[in-house]
């Protein structure tokens, strides 16, 4: 049973406003079509009733649509986040109880129009990567049924993939939300942590835990990041969203930036997922990127202290009284998980916190001279059969590149990557530093541009890539004097976390002059007799650009520079009054070969 809509949020709402469906008929429908389909899927634990969604309804009918960014657009809660008034169990019956509240997600979401299908299904307590640990039954792939969905936000990715909502909510404490979207061909966003409020989530790991977006695309993602990541005084881990990482993700990255790619790759013996791994970073690098090998050691380092750790215990905090009260209420592989929890000590949980910021140090100097990292979302999938004999080992192989996360403060974009011989779909991750969601997203975007979009239900097109495109938590800054690297003031840069992207030339269209004190150039741009100059691209941190700017002397300041490829970036220019005495050092090209010759 298929259905005739295009659950994108734009195609959707574009249907609304050319009156081909209302609200009412698409989540009717899509209620009808999550009915049947969760006997075989057991995507969720439970869908709300006619009766329960009408509420939600009969407010979009009174409501003006355009008022509404997300009007009549359906969506799953992952059933450790709150709905008011709908049971939360977090896939555990004896835990189970009626909401109070919206968790403040869910209330955002539905303030800004969409309408909740119902709760999803999850790998217990939120402690599983594969989707089977949950009384509730285990969650089957929505195309390959030998395979697990992923989990622990199983039913939340097959809610998007099986075509029953335009997008869902999951949680990811250590991959729970890419490893099931990878799995099913969707995109699974972790943001930077506290970015999206988890106020009224059942923790797994409170100082750990994100609520998580699955979608088609990564745009989707990017908008409802856009709209929801706002600082909420109900969550103690919430963080503001600084100003670069607001806008929405579209279009091609800017040309030369640099990915990392981990020195050693684990795939497990598949050669499959080699392959189509090492496909994605030749796209990558075809949209303009520079991969660099990258020490992963330290990341691997920290992913182990996840599970081997202190951090079992803060899982042990949520679970640990029924388990002691109730034990059999809990399943075997959740008990076994957590059955070092009682004897960590404080002392561990120090030792293990230094050896963590030990790692963090390590792995932020190496993320500080690359814009992301490229790695598998895992080293290949793993099958039902295997994770019933072997269902702690099998789990573990697929949070290899997804443990160490949260852990180190990151934010994650999981995007499809291609498929498999057997129809089953694969996925890569780009990861970054803290606030760099949105450029992260416009990668994926890119990266997802590059082949056909398969959306749920088998549909696929490919879309033209638009014309803008986010930034990230770096400032380009175009440099043409002694702040060169290697020259008398590039410490300026570096001491501000700057890093050097590339050396080019701007447009043949301006003058370089050595100013009367004869240790700046002047830049100036002209309509005749111009010539391209050679400069170099910075990276500087946003947070230090206002001090690097309020550095600058007069006559030189910050303008727009346009560059050889066309596009214009912030540079230094020098304004008129400054050339006086100065002397024209144009038919050098550039500033360093003019130091080169006035010192021979």
């Amino acid at each position: 049973m298929m259905h005739p809509f295009d659950l994108r949020l734009d195609m959707l709402a574009q249907a609304y406003s050319e009156g081909r469906y209302t609200p009412r008929e698409v989540i009717t429908t899509l209620r009808e079509r999550a009915l049947a389909l969760n006997p075989a899927f057991n995507a969720f634990i439970y869908i709300l009733t006619s009766a329960e969604l009408e509420p939600y309804l009969a407010a979009l009918e009174r409501a003006d649509p355009a008022s509404l960014p997300l009007y009549g657009i359906p969506f799953a809660i992952k059933d450790n986040i709150d709905l008011v008034g709908i049971e939360t169990t977090a896939a555990c019956p004896a835990f189970a109880y009626r909401a109070q509240d919206d968790a403040t997600i869910v209330a955002q979401l539905i303030a800004l129009g969409a309408v909740p299908l119902g709760k999803t299904n999850l790998d217990q307590f939120a402690t599983g990567l594969n989707g089977t640990r949950s009384p509730y039954g285990l969650c089957r792939n929505s195309v390959h049924a030998d395979y697990p969905s992923g989990g622990s936000s199983a039913g939340s990715s097959l809610a998007v993939a099986l075509g029953i909502t335009s997008f869902a909510l999951g949680t990811d404490t250590a991959g729970s939300g890419r490893v099931p979207a990878s799995l099913n061909n969707l995109v699974g966003l972790k943001a930077t942590k506290g970015l999206i409020s988890t106020a009224g989530v059942v923790p797994a790991c409170r100082t750990l835990d994100c609520v998580t977006f699955f979608t088609a695309t990564a745009a989707e993602a990017s908008r409802l990041l856009a709209l929801t990541a706002v600082l909420d005084p109900r969550d103690d881990y919430s963080r503001a969203n600084p100003s670069w990482n607001g806008i929405q993700a579209f279009g091609a990255p800017e040309p030369g930036f640099r990915f990392g790619i981990p020195d050693t790759l684990e795939f497990l013996g598949c050669a499959e997922s080699e392959a189509l791994f090492n496909a994605a970073k030749a796209r990558l690098i075809a949209l303009g990127g520079v991969p660099e090998i990258i020490d992963f050691t330290p990341f691997l380092a920290a992913a182990k202290l996840l599970y081997d750790g202190p951090w079992v215990a803060e899982r042990y905090h949520v679970a640990g009284k029924l388990i002691e009260q109730q034990p059999d209420a809990v399943l075997p592989v959740i008990r076994d998980v957590l059955q070092k929890a009682p004897s960590t000590d404080a002392v561990a949980a120090f030792d293990a916190q230094y050896k963590l910021q030990h790692y963090k140090m390590q792995c932020d100097a190496i993320l500080s001279g690359v814009s992301c990292v490229l790695t598998p979302t895992y080293p290949r999938p793993v099958t039902l059969a295997e994770l019933a004999a072997e269902p702690v080992k099998r789990n573990s192989d697929l949070g290899v590149y997804t443990n160490f996360m949260n852990l180190l403060d990151y934010a994650a974009v999981a995007v499809p990557a291609g498929v498999m011989a057997n129809g089953l779909p694969s996925g890569v991750t780009l990861f970054g530093r803290a606030f760099t969601d949105q450029y992260l997203l416009s990668l994926a975007d890119a990266l997802q541009r590059t082949q056909p979009l398969v959306l749920p239900g088998g549909r696929e097109m490919r879309a033209e890539p638009p014309a803008t495109c986010a930034t990230h938590d770096k400032m380009a800054i175009v440099v043409c004097g002694a702040h060169l690297d290697g020259l008398a003031l590039n410490s300026q840069l570096r001491q501000r976390g700057a890093t050097l992207r590339k050396a080019t030339r701007s447009a043949p269209h301006y003058r370089l002059y050595a100013l009367a004190d004869g240790k700046r150039p002047g830049m100036v741009r002209t309509r005749e007799q111009g010539a391209a100059i050679a400069v170099e691209i910075w990276d500087v941190p946003h947070i230090e650009v206002g001090s690097f700017l309020a550095g600058i002397p007069a006559p030189l300041g910050l303008g727009k520079i346009e560059l050889e490829d066309g596009r214009w970036v912030t540079g230094f220019i020098c304004e008129a009054y400054g050339l006086q005495d100065a002397r024209d050092i144009t038919e050098f090209g550039g500033w360093r070969a003019w130091l080169a010759s006035s010192k021979g």
